[in-house]
């Protein structure tokens, strides 16, 4: 059961949507390396961007924990845990919890449809 209020999830897709449906805005499947930061470069080049801006907003002014249930739920709608993981998922995204919890997300690609099935696999639906 998640306890991030699923109307405020709903938002953030909604904006991370809006952010990722522009066709400036390219992030890599992929990275060359782990340890590249090509997508976090690329969203540096959007920091003037208001739909950007909103969005990130957004998810930082969310407590630690309800960043980490976030990650957890993207990564849940993502296919890396399972329902039943849940609790698991959430201490993995605490355990690695940090302030860039907002360009992380809007770095992954696909994250408002991976954000959309977590809450989906909870019970939860956005819109209508």
């Amino acid at each position: 059961m998640i306890n991030l209020n699923p109307d405020i999830v709903c938002r953030i897709i909604e904006k991370a949507r809006e952010f990722q449906a522009k066709e400036q805005v390219v992030i890599p499947e992929t990275p060359d390396s782990p340890a590249d930061e090509n997508a976090l470069q690329i969203l540096e080049d959007h920091v003037d961007d208001m739909t950007y801006r909103e969005v990130r907003l957004a998810i930082k002014d969310l407590e630690p924990d309800q960043q980490a249930e976030l990650v957890a739920l993207m990564w849940l709608g993502r296919g890396d845990y399972d329902l039943e993981d849940w609790e698991r998922a959430v201490e993995d995204a605490s355990d690695s919890w940090n302030k860039r919890t907002a360009e992380y997300l809007l770095a992954t690609p696909l994250v408002s449809e991976y954000l959309t099935e977590g809450l989906y696999l909870h019970g939860y639906y956005c819109g209508d």
